[in-house]
């Protein structure tokens, strides 16, 4: 009897161990998947022009690659992203308009469905959480774009040159 009892124990780690590498494998793919969605979100808006430079978001610091996240999926499977900015100074007139560029950006250039939070580096901004408010709402989101003024503004910071 005992001969049969440490076999089973035996066969219990061994599935346990399967159990456990196919879990790793998972993890792991979801790990790649999370750092290629986090790579082609920033490989989006780090285009994005200054609204009133002639210098991309990436090369004034407003957007980097640490402030893109990729959280858990949700339980519809829609992939959670989190891009944080950092406007060039506190009190910077258009950080509203920089927050829905890249808003903008990235829902016509990722076909994916995507849950996005855009946010204000914590600190970095003196209104940022009415800003954080607005760039997250989308009817406001929506009523923005129907201002022709506006959204000329937002085509021409979005618009990628070749």
């Amino acid at each position: 009897m005992e001969e049969k009892v440490e076999m089973f124990l035996f066969r219990k780690k061994s599935t346990e161990s399967k159990t456990n590498k196919v879990d790793a494998e998972v993890a792991q793919t979801k790990d790649q998947n999370s750092d290629e969605l986090k790579y082609t979100v920033y490989d989006f808006i780090r285009t994005i022009k200054d609204p009133e430079k002639p210098n991309t978001l990436e090369e004034l610091n407003v957007v980097y690659e640490e402030g893109v996240f990729v959280k858990e999926s949700t339980a519809a499977n829609t992939s959670v992203v989190r891009v944080e900015f950092n406007p060039t100074v506190p009190h910077c007139s258009l950080a509203t308009l920089i927050g829905l560029c890249i808003r903008i950006k990235l829902e016509r250039s990722i076909p994916d469905e995507l849950k996005l939070d855009i946010f204000i580096k914590k600190g970095a901004h003196a209104t940022e959480e009415e800003i954080n408010k607005q760039i997250n709402d989308k009817e406001r989101i929506a009523a923005a774009m129907e201002n022709p003024k506006l959204k000329e503004m937002v085509e021409m910071c979005i618009k990628e040159e070749y």
